[in-house]
């Protein structure tokens, strides 16, 4: 029972420091938007509109309301869903972003099922076996950015060499994005290889260590087969510092999204935070920042509980 009440006591004040680390990224980011040299009114009703027709729309915005008040205004309609109206496609926020985040997340997810098995398992390969070539790879892959992985895909499969898949998307706004399957594998690819040489480098120390441990060497002496000693011992004690790097990879999916659609013309959060950054669309872009900000750190906490869970010596402590 004590060992429950710690587990469950450890989850509430990672939620709550996720939240004040939200709060503080709220500040930071409403503060910079506030200090951009541009008028909300004046990117709305453009160059000619004039001074009379301007102040009121400053007083509809409550642009001449006290900052802390505007912030305040602000975080409210955040947290309750209702960030307010893009000032360029005049329309809800939640309205305009709704099918990017939809496409977003469907690369997010593919990358994530793609390169996390795969990390696996080239990481217990090469603890298991010495792999100096493969691991010289990964290392190599690791230098890449991502615009580089992704010009390199385009032009083996997508121009001079093989030219099997597109080099671009084909799925407009409102279209659910699964439709065009054969335009998404590039950019999940470019997205995985980014990902799986972290991943996989982490998982192989992992399971280095812990295959020289003394319960390892006990298991291998009653006899169990190697995949046995894997299965059971070894891999549930390693994944702790695994899981942490696929919270920040996942992280970085999130982030890396953004240069891989504008790569592969893919309708998602990064052409909206580009069409917004370029409109002065301050709304939107608060509106992504913060909800790029919640991914990291909703990650980050599933990554420690799921940590928790799986090694008993955390387990232990928190009773």
């Amino acid at each position: 029972m004590s060992t429950r009440w710690g587990v469950t006591k450890f989850i509430l004040r990672r939620l709550a420091f996720g939240v004040l680390t939200l709060l503080v990224v709220s500040i930071i980011v409403f503060g910079m938007t506030q200090l951009l040299p541009s008028d909300p009114a004046q990117a709305k009703l453009g160059r000619n509109a004039t001074p009379a027709s301007l102040q009121a729309l400053r007083d509809q915005m409550g642009l001449d309301r006290p900052k802390i008040a505007q912030y305040f205004s602000w975080l409210k309609g955040m947290v309750t869903g209702d960030p307010g109206d893009s000032l360029a496609a005049e329309v809800p926020i939640t309205s305009y972003i709704a099918d990017r985040v939809v496409n977003s997340l469907f690369l997010l997810v593919l990358a994530s099922i793609v390169s996390i098995p795969l990390s696996l398992a080239l990481g217990a390969y090469m603890a298991r076996r010495p792999a100096r070539i493969l691991s010289n790879a990964m290392l190599a892959l690791a230098s890449m950015p991502e615009f580089v992985v992704g010009i390199v895909l385009v032009i083996i499969f997508s121009t001079r060499l093989f030219h099997l898949l597109p080099a671009v998307s084909a799925i407009d706004i409102g279209k659910k994005p699964w439709t065009d399957m054969k335009g998404a594998i590039l950019p999940t690819i470019t997205l995985a290889v980014g990902a799986i040489p972290y991943i996989s480098r982490t998982a192989r120390a992992s399971l280095v260590e812990v295959l020289q441990s003394d319960y390892v060497e006990m298991a291998r002496l009653k006899g169990i087969p190697e995949r046995e000693v894997m299965r059971r011992h070894a891999f549930p004690n390693a994944l702790g510092p695994v899981f942490q790097v696929i919270a920040l990879n996942i992280a970085y999916f999130a982030a890396g999204v953004i240069v891989v659609e504008a790569i592969f013309n893919f309708p998602g959060i990064g052409g909206a935070l580009s069409t917004a950054v370029k409109a002065r669309d301050f709304p939107v872009v608060q509106f992504l920042a913060m909800a790029l900000a919640a991914v990291y750190v909703l990650t980050n906490i599933a990554a420690d509980v799921a940590t928790l869970l799986v090694t008993p010596r955390m387990r232990t402590r928190l009773s």
